[in-house]
């Protein structure tokens, strides 16, 4: 998992069934944990207790594994594994903590843990406190009869079979992974919004909006799926400044052209994919249920389309409807309002390059 040191992202387990146990490997931000901060935040930065995350995103490896020491016993409680339906007691077995590095990057603790299974016991259900946020629970280890689902505001999973494969239906994975898709937007996915609003605010005519959107949908929905097929990628370090230039772009053609340019659709088409890239990565650290891959990736795709068209509704309402008409609309509302999409859009592309070295 690589991510800014200030983004907040799900933890993630990789469970596996041995001798008579389940095992699981916690991949998660350690700091922003024992800090206090969950997932409601997209970046620590926007919490009141960001200076103690700073602080301990500085700390070494055995300062922070004494501060864990100290709360093990919560985070245990914090966890439940039920073996068809029997609450089971869950202990810590490792955990290790990698040296703080780049203090720009994120750093992901591992949090190994065990529970004794009853003889017979045929699936198993995982719990995460809404408290510690959301947690990715994967099965990998089972190639086609694994599973792999996110769990949040204290879920449980579906009963995981610890042999032969999990049966999650269409419609669930469907509606598990259209609520992802829809998150990513609104209200994690703030460079896309900015992308969305930075089209809204050439035109308030609904059509040529919506050649814009049409045509960006499609370019994302094509590298997505590729992406995720494992046909086409590219690092984050390219597609995420590439992603805050598109931002820049769009904000000066706004400035510069009055009306939507005949080749504006194409520019957009082309960005898309970039976007759809960035999305892909995105959920490939959620990982793809394997018997469900079809329902997922739709699933993702229209929660993200879903996510989109909210903001498109909300930009109307707050200023289209009302000014959208205006002669003054224009001066008063698409110039302001792209010279801040733009400056945003510019810091956000000198953060992912220049200042990221």
């Amino acid at each position: 998992m690589n991510a800014k040191a200030h983004e907040i992202s799900a933890a993630r387990m990789d469970v596996r069934f041995e001798n008579g146990a389940m095992l699981g490997e916690i991949e998660m931000n350690l700091e922003a944990y024992l800090a206090g901060i969950g997932t409601e935040h997209d970046d620590t930065n926007s919490s009141p207790q960001s200076t103690l995350y700073d602080a301990m995103r500085a700390m070494s490896p055995e300062r922070l594994s004494g501060e864990f020491n100290v709360r093990a016993d919560s985070f245990v409680n914090a966890l439940s594994v039920n073996a068809d339906g029997q609450t089971l007691p869950v202990e810590i077995t490792s955990f290790a903590v990698p040296d703080k590095g780049d203090v720009k990057e994120a750093r992901y603790s591992t949090v190994s843990i065990a529970a004794a299974l009853p003889e017979g016991t045929q699936t198993v259900q995982i719990g995460w406190d809404a408290a510690l946020g959301q947690l990715i629970v994967r099965t990998a280890s089972l190639g086609e009869d694994g599973y792999a689902a996110l769990l949040d505001n204290g879920a449980l999973s579906d009963p995981i079979a610890i042999s032969g494969p999990t049966n999650v239906g269409f419609w669930a994975v469907l509606m598990d992974y259209i609520s992802i898709g829809f998150e990513h937007i609104i209200p994690l996915g703030l460079d896309h919004i900015l992308f969305v609003v930075g089209l809204f605010l050439l035109s308030t005519q609904l059509k040529p909006l919506l050649w814009q959107v049409t045509a960006f949908t499609l370019a994302h929905s094509v590298t997505l799926a590729l992406g995720m097929l494992g046909v086409l990628n590219l690092p984050g370090s390219i597609v995420e400044p590439i992603i805050a230039a598109s931002i820049v772009y769009i904000a000066i053609e706004n400035i510069l052209s009055p009306t939507m340019t005949r080749w504006r659709p194409y520019v957009v088409f082309g960005f898309g994919l970039l976007h759809g890239l960035g999305f892909a990565g995105v959920l490939s650290e959620f990982g793809m249920p394997p018997g469900q891959f079809a329902a997922a990736l739709i699933g993702f795709n229209v929660g993200v389309e879903l996510g989109q068209l909210t903001v498109i509704a909300i930009c109307f309402a707050l200023v289209g409807v009302a000014f959208g008409r205006k002669r003054w609309y224009r001066r008063a509302i698409t110039i302001p309002g792209s010279l801040m999409v733009g400056a945003i859009g510019m810091w956000w592309l000198l953060e992912r390059t220049l200042w990221a070295v």
